[in-house]
């Protein structure tokens, strides 16, 4: 699921695209903002919908091999067992999840060689013949080859790869989310008798709470955009404005606003999540550049009694 170093990461996003864009309609903005967050589950749910198309391509895999022109008793009495396999009924009854191949109008037709490249790869295996060889399964069991259609079968193909970065912009950065929440899911799917309780896995822990989270902090961060300019500027005097990347300055203000405006928040967690993310998502000096300045701009702000930690919070 999306923790809170996603969601900052999805702010920043943002943010960078309110500031580039020449539309400053902040809530046009924060509709984008909540739906590149929604994006990650409808990703999510595409993704569940190709390990299934894998798994149903086994029934279309076996009408070909029959229908051969010199079929062999083994083409005629294909494996077809990853139909049963039980992860894969289990989505099926799944109800959340019909709800949201609808929702997101999830449909493969626009591209019907991927399932069949996926399951040449799949059937060229030694995990897949192991698996069919396999007489004693459970949801356990099942659950370990569809994990490996995903880690790798899925993805590690280019061409898979290819499809979800042109369906999904943020791909790159959503595939370590994806990868959880796939993870959390084979983690729920653990109910063998009664295959309606397996649930999917949820975008956030909390939604409601983090909802306030990403629309608090972005909008703040636009709000208080100039005076925290200044702020920053007082302390890179040295620096001509064009040699800070934006990234850096968006990152700076939005720790800013952690600062002063979330209460709950620790320092050192602001400081140190938003160090993390400039490691990937700015300059190789980013990381020392912005702790540098952090360190003087909070330093005036506690010196003021601006900086108001409250409950598990604590400013050192």
């Amino acid at each position: 699921m999306l923790n809170r170093r996603h969601l900052r990461v999805k702010v920043l996003q943002s943010l960078y695209a309110f500031h580039q864009s020449s539309t400053k309609d902040v809530k046009a903005h924060e509709k984008f903002l909540l739906g590149s967050i929604d994006q990650v589950f409808e990703m999510y749910v595409w993704m569940l919908s190709l390990i299934n198309e894998v798994a149903d391509y086994t029934s279309r895999d076996a009408e070909e091999r029959a229908n051969k022109h010199l079929p062999t008793a083994e083409d005629l009495n294909a494996n077809v067992k990853l139909l049963s396999n039980k992860f894969i009924l289990s989505l099926a009854e799944n109800n959340e999840f019909s709800i949201a191949l609808k929702k997101y109008k999830v449909d493969w037709s626009f591209d019907p060689e991927l399932a069949k490249s996926l399951f040449d790869t799949l059937k060229a295996s030694p995990e897949y013949a192991e698996y069919l060889a396999k007489e004693d399964d459970s949801i356990h069991s099942d659950k370990d080859i569809i994990k490996f259609i995903f880690k790798k079968v899925i993805l590690k193909s280019s061409l898979a790869e290819q499809v979800f970065e042109d369906k999904f912009i943020f791909w790159p950065v959503d595939r370590e989310v994806l990868q959880a929440l796939i993870a959390k899911t084979f983690k729920n799917f653990a109910n063998d008798e009664d295959l309606k309780k397996n649930q999917l896995a949820e975008i956030s822990g909390n939604w409601a709470e983090d909802k306030e989270f990403v629309i608090n902090l972005f909008e703040q961060t636009i709000r208080y955009d100039s005076q925290y300019q200044e702020l920053i500027a007082e302390k890179t005097q040295n620096w001509e404005p064009d040699r800070i990347a934006m990234m850096d300055t968006l990152l700076m203000k939005m720790a800013i606003v952690e600062f002063i405006n979330f209460t709950s928040i620790p320092v050192k967690v602001t400081i140190n999540e938003y160090l993390e993310i400039s490691k990937e998502f700015s300059t190789p000096k980013s990381n020392s550049f912005i702790n540098g300045i952090l360190d003087k701009i909070l330093f005036e702000l506690k010196a003021q009694n601006k900086v108001r930690k409250i409950g598990r919070g604590l400013i050192e």
